[in-house]
């Protein structure tokens, strides 16, 4: 028999493990591409890059066009709650926005979290529910992207195809996970044992909390369905993403070298660098630093043939002033949501 005292140490050690899994690997992610990426860089060639030829006047509407994007998931998402019954401010899901973004920063993934958390405190409501009206926003936002994608492989599958192309025992590997009979056997095999035990158990405790948590999160994904407005939440998802895409071409603009890729390579080599700057998003880091500039270095390699000058330490200078102005925003929006959070709970008390 395990004793006590060595049963707590083996807790805290699983406790420490899971804590370095879910936050010390994007941690290690972000300062090992980090590194990567200033490895072998002029650092002081790239600050006279960006302090002679940046146009910061297109770097501040793109702030500007980010934040938009911003109010405008917000909005869209008040009118997912409203549907629910919660009747929150546009100011304060707007700061929720900003709050998410800064939290994940430090915490991947966290943010989401805090923010269903905020919402679901303030106003007295179910977590799951307001979680299930999250998650249905987000996965909103994949679909969009997906969209998106799938448009710009029609316009340029050559040049997407080369990106992933450059990792073909990994995509091969995916493609073997995904077309396993084991995988498929398990959740087969799993499903099998859940619903088995829901019928075998239907008033057990565990059961019951699981129907519960299920009940919240489906009454606020499905609400999208049934709610009011549906028009004015496409309204929303569009001009979300026209923002975001818009705020990347103003980016553009601020450099010379990259504002001639636009220049002669039109809108589909915005897509293609947008596109791939998205799906860097996938990778564990914080708030995508890293991945974010290694995939824009190498959608704006696609078209710097032809463009006397545009070498890596170029792209390097502006991929990591895009990201920095936003990084930086993201924490100065931070923290005045979490000092406006903590004004106002003193003026409540």
């Amino acid at each position: 028999m395990q004793h006590p005292r060595q049963h707590t140490i083996s807790n805290h050690r699983i406790s420490l493990l899971r804590f370095l899994l879910k936050y010390g690997v994007p941690v290690t992610i972000t300062v090992g591409l980090c590194y990567m990426l200033v490895k072998g860089t002029d650092l002081h060639e790239m600050w006279h890059t960006i302090r002679t030829e940046c146009d910061f006047r297109w770097i501040g509407a793109n702030l500007l066009l980010v934040i938009g994007a911003q109010v405008a998931r917000a909005a869209r998402w008040r009118l997912q709650l409203r549907a629910l019954g919660i009747k929150a401010s546009l100011w304060v899901l707007t700061l929720s926005v900003f709050g998410t973004y800064a939290v994940n920063l430090v915490f991947p993934r966290l943010g989401e979290i805090w923010r269903t958390g905020f919402i679901a405190e303030r106003h007295r409501s179910p977590f799951t529910t307001v979680f299930g009206s999250m998650v249905a926003d987000r996965l909103a936002d994949t679909i969009a992207v997906a969209i998106i994608t799938l448009a710009t492989f029609a316009m340029a599958g050559p040049q997407l195809m080369s990106y992933l192309g450059q990792n073909p025992d990994r995509i091969s590997g995916i493609l073997s996970l995904l077309t396993s009979p084991l995988l498929w056997g398990s959740i087969a095999a799993c499903t099998v044992i859940a619903v088995w035990l829901y019928l075998r158990y239907p008033d057990s405790k565990a059961v019951s909390s699981l129907r519960n948590i299920w009940k919240g999160l489906w009454k606020g994904f499905a609400v999208i369905t049934s709610m009011r407005g549906k028009w004015e939440w496409f309204f929303y998802t569009l001009v979300l993403w026209g923002c975001y895409i818009l705020g990347l071409g103003c980016a553009f603009m601020s450099f010379p070298l990259t504002a001639e890729v636009i220049t002669q390579h039109g809108f589909t080599a915005l897509l293609v660098c947008f596109v791939l700057t998205s799906l860097s998003m996938l990778v564990p880091s914080n708030g995508g630093i890293g991945p974010w500039q290694w995939a824009m270095i190498f959608g704006l390699g696609l078209y710097s043939a032809g463009i006397p000058g545009l070498d890596k330490g170029y792209m390097t200078s502006f991929a990591n002033l895009a990201l920095s102005v936003q990084t930086i925003s993201s924490i100065i929006l931070g923290l005045f949501t979490f000092a406006w959070i903590a004004l106002d709970k003193r003026s409540k008390k």
